[in-house]
């Protein structure tokens, strides 16, 4: 049995809620969202007294009734509160600005990039007070879409990994990096 899918989702007041055979519908204060549920999940969700629960037809799937419930759990989180992702650029000349629904990067290649951001996703770039070598600014991505901001981050990250040794680059903020020693000399 699944713990995570046995686990009662709580819909918050301002939330709205419509289940389907295919889907389930949400609407709150930061927007809508409708998560598919295909048939071959076997999961059928029930809403009854501002509680969603989900329920598996057969053991046959058992390891997708977790994630089924997970996935509309943090659409209701989403439309309510929202999810962010910040990301650190690090490096001697790196940049980023916000340019019209873009984010122009200068990573340290002979051409500058332009990052398109996704609908839904929205970015600001500021910076903190951060204790890193090198540090150059923070981008704090938000969306009401938790998949579509891990992809949005992911993607980010892709266009400059940090390096083994200085770990310059484009990383997410708060993930400890492990940089390898540099060469002794004698």
């Amino acid at each position: 049995m699944s713990r995570v899918g046995k686990k009662v989702i709580e819909i918050p007041k301002d939330v709205k809620v419509n289940v389907t055979e295919s889907e389930v519908a949400v609407e709150g204060p930061k927007g809508k969202l409708a998560v598919p549920i295909p048939q071959q999940w076997r999961v059928v969700f029930r809403l009854e007294d501002g509680k969603l629960t989900a329920e598996r037809q057969g053991d046959e799937y058992t390891a997708i009734h977790g994630t089924a419930r997970a996935v509309v759990a943090n659409a209701i989180t989403g439309v309510s509160k929202g999810f962010t992702q910040q990301m650190d650029v690090i490096g001697v000349g790196y940049k980023a600005e916000l340019r019209r629904g873009a984010i122009h990067f200068a990573l340290g290649y002979s051409h500058p990039i332009e990052f398109v951001l996704p609908d839904g996703v929205t970015a600001k770039v500021e910076k903190l007070q951060r204790t890193i070598n090198q540090y150059q600014t923070t981008i704090t991505l938000s969306s009401i879409d938790k998949h579509l901001l891990g992809q949005t981050a992911a993607n980010m990250h892709k266009l400059r990994k940090p390096d083994a040794y200085k770990g310059k680059g484009v990383r997410y903020a708060g993930r400890p990096l492990k940089l390898k020693p540099g060469k002794t000399g004698k």
